[in-house]
C-alpha cells in the first residue's frame, strides 16, 4: 500500500491505492512517522492515482506535518489528481501544504 524510496536525500512515498480513508490512514501516518523520527527529513507524498482523499487522510497529513516541523523536516507534495487538488483549495490546504503538479519540480524545491 505504501512505497518507500530514498533518492538524493529526499524520501519519496508513493501508494498502491487508489483511496487515502479512514481504513488506511492510521497506517500511513505511523509509517510515515517512523520516518519522520529521524530530524531534517525531506519528504515528498506522491499523489499521483489517488483519486480521493477523506478527513482522516488530511487528518494525518496534518499531523504529519506539524510532526516534521517539529523535527526540522520539510513535508511536500506532488502530483496531485485535479480532484485532489480540489480537495487541498476547498478546505484551503493549499495554503498550508507546498503542492507541486511535477514531482521533479518538487525534488529542485529542496535545493
Amino acid at each position: 500500500m505504501i512505497n518507500i524510496e530514498k533518492n538524493d536525500n529526499i524520501v519519496v512515498i508513493t501508494f498502491s491505492v487508489n483511496n487515502i480513508n479512514a481504513l488506511i490512514s492510521d497506517e500511513i501516518r505511523d509509517r510515515i512517522l517512523t520516518i519522520i523520527n529521524n530530524q531534517n527529513t525531506k519528504i515528498i507524498i506522491d499523489l499521483k492515482g489517488i483519486d480521493y482523499i477523506d478527513s482522516s487522510g488530511f487528518g494525518c497529513f496534518l499531523s504529519l506535518m506539524r510532526a516534521s516541523k517539529s523535527n526540522y523536516g520539510i513535508l511536500k507534495f506532488a502530483n496531485p489528481e485535479p480532484r485532489v487538488m480540489q480537495l487541498f483549495e476547498t478546505l484551503r490546504l493549499d495554503t498550508v501544504f507546498q503542492i507541486f503538479d511535477d514531482i521533479d519540480v518538487c525534488r529542485r524545491s529542496f535545493k
